[in-house]
């Protein structure tokens, strides 16, 4: 049932949550199925509702820094990413705090959890809300099937989950379009365990280089998979011409003669951050077409192009 999203359905969605149930609701990166991440019981619904695997931890939400002081240890490191970027596109990785209340299935009993404070209206009221009723804390994947597309809109929601989420907070078509970057400070060195909507450059000014991890290292955060975000028509990356049987998703100025049946611009204007907010809603809309597969564009590899190529890549691995 998709609601808008308003105070009296905000109320409904908080109430929801603190009975052990599930709730879609809108971020400023993708829409999010949550459950209170101190309940074990209502998080392994978040695993059967996207047939996700256990092994593959969440990301506990909150709406106030301090309520995710008592989940996990914040260094330095931390303490200024959050200052800068919280609420906003950034997730941390930081060791589990002795006192957490935490189910281990959220963060699949793993030494450390990721923790971030959306930047949406919607999502900061219900968190709230839920803070005065239950525990606060929301563990949240994106709402969609594992490993298929991530969803933008509340449709794309209930297109892919169906009746296996019964509340759907409506907050509109969601503005950054790719999940958060996430960084892991559990070490010395920060590793970049996901590019996201938040600039990988605009971090490392911050707090320095931060490495980025090896293919095939254990998943400790969500997006670290190899076949992921994954429409269900095959893709063809850094294509310059499309076949007749092809779509083309496209980026920059279109120029004639480039094939395809049918074509869609991420930003003809050649703008990442554009292109960004449009790749996972024009990824839905070509999904739905009868064209044998998607062809795309080189996307350059700087700002939010580092995201987009990150979920082009896994989403083309057979």
């Amino acid at each position: 049932m998709i609601v808008p999203g308003e105070a009296a359905s905000i109320h409904e969605a908080a109430r929801l949550l603190a009975t052990g149930d599930i709730v879609a609701f809108p971020t400023e990166t993708v829409y999010a199925l949550g459950a209170d991440a101190a309940n074990a019981d209502a998080v392994a619904k978040i695993f059967a509702a996207k047939d996700r695997p256990h092994f593959n931890p969440l990301i506990s939400h909150a709406a106030d820094i301090g309520l995710l002081r008592t989940e996990v240890l914040f260094d330095d490191r931390a303490e200024l990413l959050a200052a800068h970027f919280w609420p906003g596109p950034l997730t941390l990785v930081l060791n589990k705090h002795p006192l957490a209340r935490g189910a281990r299935i959220t963060n699949a009993g793993l030494p450390s959890i990721s923790v971030r404070i959306p930047a949406h209206p919607v999502a900061l009221v219900m968190l709230e809300e839920f803070a005065r009723i239950g525990s606060g804390l929301v563990a949240a994947p994106s709402a969609n099937r594992s490993n298929m597309l991530s969803p933008t809109t509340a449709q794309h929601v209930a297109e892919s989950l169906g009746r296996r989420v019964p509340f759907i907070l409506d907050g509109g078509r969601t503005c950054i379009g790719v999940e958060s970057t996430i960084i892991d400070l559990t070490g010395e060195i920060a590793r970049v365990l996901r590019p996201g909507g938040l600039a990988l450059e605009r971090i490392e000014a911050l707090i320095g280089p931060c490495a980025r991890v090896a293919p095939g290292d254990k998943p400790i955060a969500p997006g670290m998979l190899a076949r992921h975000y994954a429409p269900k028509k095959p893709m063809r990356l850094n294509a310059t011409h499309a076949t007749d049987d092809e779509a083309f998703l496209l980026f920059g100025p279109a120029t004639a003669n480039l094939g395809g049946r049918l074509r869609l611009n991420l930003s003809e204007s050649g703008d990442t951050v554009e292109a960004a907010a449009n790749l996972f809603d024009h990824l839905h809309r070509l999904e739905l077409t009868d064209v044998a597969a998607i062809a795309v564009m080189p996307i350059p590899d700087i700002g939010l192009g580092v995201a987009i190529n990150d979920r082009l890549r896994r989403g083309a691995t057979p």
